[in-house]
């Protein structure tokens, strides 16, 4: 052996001999209770052989020490007839948890069951190390568990406390450990309220944990196995069905083992909510009927009286209520709190509205000085409130509104004199037509019984002509007696934009403005004014309304109309020259509308319509979607008046042909800063671009050396182009030239495959293909197509389309002649037989001609080397003899 693999040889060895089998069962003794399930692990470590393990179980009589067989994993048979019966019945079982670990089973375990058991497992160590046997003590004890709770009352008031009593009790043979829980079911949901023990502690369950932090959930343990669990303060939801529950432990292994259990019902209760009960009567003191009628300045009292069940357990929360809006509040600590509103929502209040405790569960209400705005219906609601936090805190600042009653209300009426006054409503101005403006003006005269420091305030409102939409009132705006402006939602931005204003011009008149009147503003107006007195606080209160008659604004609606008239600045006689149209626009019914016009053009009159440029009302322009982004430097669109714009192309070529006119459409403003709105649009007289250039005539042709080729040979196509007539100079022509192709294969879309543009520059699309393609002009007139390394996608139709450009000799500017395109070449790139075959040919024959050679060889080596000569026998002369050997 290598001296180098010594040392590894004596670690494994050394390694091997340190594992030992270790079989282990739980520290003992083990204490159960009659009757109970009982289970017992056994688990095997450090072994060697197979990864799952067997195991046989063995109980020894504490008596005299005799070994019972109780049950195997491998053998069937294993059973003593003592347990084989109960292992049949599966009251005794065991269980595999993993290769090397099983749990023994006693379902209902008996007095006899007590003892050692032992747990073995049969070696598969190639040596024998290690323990192989483990035992563990059972102590079977009686049931002497009883649970004795004490009955429950079927009803409790909300707020009140319950007290859940249980006694649980047990034998003491063997050190074990009670504990005791109570749980409450409502409906379908049962939630565990707390547990006490076996250590002595006492844990809460989830929806009581807080409750018992702050004590209105408390443990009061007795003497003789009396445990008490007191609920103060119960709400509504504590309802339910109330059971305690107790139980045996035992300590093993440093962990706690429940070895039983009894449950048992304490009782149904009904929790009666604090609003069956509460009652909110108001009155007036003294007691009168249920209208009270006052003077200005009096004073005006008022009891709230509260009874409810449980009264001591509740904290009351009074609130004084006019009209629906708070006067003044008690808190539930006693804190007297008045509203803080202002007079204009709840007037003639603050600082003279005061309330007191005269007695349990009443609460008396006065307001000294009252006054004209102090009248109403007066309601007192209540609000009961349960403390959540318990008793032991003192109140953990954790309520919950048990209740919440108003009482009847009580009219307060209070007799006052209001101002009167006359109003008239006419116009100023009045509009003929859209946008002009308009002016209504609101006169106060008659005024009588305003007192000293009474104001005047305005409401405006507009009702839509019939057959507009909506018909109802809408509010324009208002002025308060301060002169304070607030805009109706349909109005405010033309408010705050000053296109329509209210104002006040004398202390009795009001006026409405419109500076663009629209004809949405038709219809009845009506002014609203108002008179502001001063209460005994110092706040100003509507006390009065009137109404003025309507007033019609209407006028006869025209519609605005809009003439456009092309005429042509400078005529296009040639190619290269420059084609100048102008657009005059009048209208009708329009005041300084602002204009977006349209450049458009068709080739002829049957043709489709194309959009040149575009220009906004804003003076924005943009160029259409047929413009060439290489001309649009000689398109110009200009505002040359106040209604004349200005079309100019110059450089005109023969595609430009056709006929021009302008699409203007007229915009209007209500403001400065608003966006615009359509009024009416129309169409010009159409001008025609028509000239005849006496050019050069072009033709067109491909033509293909080879239309089949092989792969990754290259095909060549050329485009030609002939000239005729007036020829130009070399210098003063140019080709735009485009190769297209149809692939023969994958569908017959048609794709640009390279193109050359007149000043030389060359461009290939992108190929699927691995071939490659390059343009070359080899003359003036030729431009050859090369397709290196071709491939079968490359099989497929092909032509060019070429576009003549030439230097005018009248104009002097070079012009695009008409769009020529070739026939088509189909193109095959075919299949190369021979080149695929020849080689596996040759391969094959080489092959074949070399396993014949050997074959040959093979067999004259055999027949030298294998066989030899015998000498001959005669036959016998015996025909038995000859027939023997034959």
């Amino acid at each position: 052996m290598d001296a180098r693999l010594l040392p590894l040889a004596f670690g494994l060895l050394a390694l091997g001999g340190c594992l030992a089998r270790v079989v282990t069962v739980p520290p003992g003794p083990l204490i159960r209770v009659e009757g109970q399930s009982v289970s017992i692990r056994c688990d095997v470590n450090d072994y060697s052989g197979p990864s799952e393990q067997d195991f046989e179980w063995q109980i020894s009589s504490v008596a005299n020490g005799a070994k019972t067989k109780i049950i195997s994993t491998f053998d069937a048979s294993y059973s003593h007839p003592s347990y084989s019966k109960r292992v049949a019945s599966g009251d005794i079982s065991v269980v595999r948890l993993s290769d090397n670990e099983v749990e023994l089973k006693i379902a209902e375990v008996k007095p006899q069951d007590a003892g050692f058991y032992l747990c073995q497992t049969p070696s598969t160590d190639s040596v024998y190390s290690g323990n192989y046997e483990a035992q563990v003590q059972l102590i079977v004890i009686p049931n002497t568990l009883t649970v004795t709770p004490q009955t429950l009352p079927a009803e409790v008031l909300e707020g009140n406390d319950i007290t859940l009593s249980c006694n649980v009790t047990r034998t003491l043979t063997f050190p074990t450990y009670l504990s005791v829980t109570w749980s409450v079911t409502s409906g379908t949901t049962s939630e565990e309220i707390l547990t006490f023990g076996p250590q002595g502690d006492a844990a809460a369950g989830a929806k009581f944990a807080r409750r018992y932090t702050d004590g209105s959930v408390r443990l009061v343990p007795g003497k003789n196995g009396l445990f008490e669990l007191v609920i103060s303060r119960v709400m509504t939801s504590d309802a339910g069905t109330y059971k305690c529950s107790g139980a045996e432990w035992t300590h093993e292994n440093d962990s706690w083992i429940k070895i039983v259990e009894s449950t048992k019902e304490i009782g149904t209760t009904k929790v009666l909510p604090t609003g069956q009960s509460l009652s909110v009567i108001a009155s007036s003191s003294p007691p009168s009927s249920t209208s009270l009628l006052l003077s200005p300045g009096n004073t005006l009292t008022l009891v709230c009286s509260v009874s409810v069940d449980n009264l001591p357990a509740l904290a009351l929360e009074v609130t004084w209520l006019a009209n629906d809006r708070e006067i003044i509040t008690m808190e539930r600590n006693g804190v007297v709190v008045i509203s803080n509103t202002s007079s204009t929502v709840a007037p003639g209040r603050r600082g003279e509205a005061s309330m007191e405790r005269t007695a349990a569960g009443e609460y008396r209400l006065g307001v000294r000085g009252v006054s004209g705005e102090d009248g109403g219906e007066y309601v007192c609601r209540v609000r009961a409130f349960i403390d959540k936090g318990g008793k032991s805190t003192g109140g953990g600042g954790r309520w919950h509104m048990a209740a919440e009653k108003k009482s009847s209300p009580v009219v307060v009426k209070v007799t006052q004199i209001k101002p009167n006054f006359t109003l008239s409503l006419k116009p100023v101005q009045n509009p003929q037509m859209t946008g002009e403006p308009t002016e209504l003006a609101c006169d106060v005269t008659n005024i009588v019984h305003l007192p000293v420091g009474g104001r005047l305030g305005v409401t405006w409102e507009h009702t839509p002509l019939p057959g507009n939409d909506p018909q109802a009132a809408q509010t324009i705006g208002s002025l308060d007696g301060s002169g304070n402006l607030l805009p109706g939602p349909m109005y405010t931005e033309r408010l705050k934009s000053s296109v329509m204003s209210l104002s006040r011009v004398q202390p009795n008149t009001f006026r409405l403005q419109i500076l663009k009147t629209q004809d949405i503003d038709m219809g009845l107006y009506v002014c609203a004014v108002s008179a502001w007195t001063l209460n005994s606080q110092g706040d100003m209160v509507n006390s009065v309304e009137y109404r003025s008659s309507a007033l019609t604004v209407r006028w006869d609606a025209k519609r605005p109309s809009l003439n456009v008239v092309a005429k042509r600045i400078r005529e296009a006689s040639a190619g290269g020259s420059t084609f100048e149209m102008s657009c005059s626009v009048t209208t009708q019914n329009l005041a300084d509308p602002g204009y977006s016009v349209l450049i458009q053009s068709q080739e002829s009159l049957e043709s489709s319509v194309r959009t040149i440029m575009t220009l906004s009302p804003d003076n924005v322009v943009q160029h259409g979607g047929a413009t060439d982004p290489n001309r649009r430097d000689n398109l110009v669109l200009t505002k040359f008046g106040a209604a004349e714009f200005r079309f100019r192309l110059a450089g005109v070529q023969l595609i430009d042909r056709g006929f021009y006119w302008c699409d203007i459409t007229a915009w209007t403003k209500q403001q400065p800063g608003q966006t615009w709105t359509k009024a009416t649009s129309s169409e010009s007289n159409k001008v025609r671009i028509d000239f005849q250039e006496n050019g050069p005539s072009f033709s067109i042709a491909i033509q293909s050396d080879d239309t089949s080729v092989y792969p990754s040979k290259t095909a060549k196509m050329k485009c030609s182009l002939g000239v005729s007539g007036s020829s130009p100079k070399t210098d003063d022509l140019a080709y735009e030239v485009r190769w297209f192709f149809t692939r023969l294969r994958g569908g017959q879309t048609t794709t640009q495959v390279a193109s050359i543009d007149r000043y030389g520059v060359v461009k290939t699309e992108t190929r699927n293909s691995s071939s490659e393609i390059s343009v070359v002009r080899t003359d003036t007139h030729n431009y050859l197509l090369n397709i290196f390394g071709t491939q079968d996608s490359d099989s497929g139709e092909y032509y060019c389309v070429a576009t003549p450009w030439y230097l005018s000799a009248s104009t002097g500017a070079w012009t695009q002649a008409g769009e020529l395109t070739t026939s088509r070449v189909f193109l095959t790139v075919q299949f190369a037989v021979w080149d695929s075959l020849k080689l596996p040919l040759l391969y094959g024959a080489s092959a074949s001609i070399g396993v014949g050679l050997f074959s040959l060889v093979l067999g004259l080596v055999c027949a030298q080397c294998c066989c030899r000569n015998t000498s001959h026998i005669p036959r016998s002369r015996s025909k038995l003899s000859d027939m023997e050997m034959d």
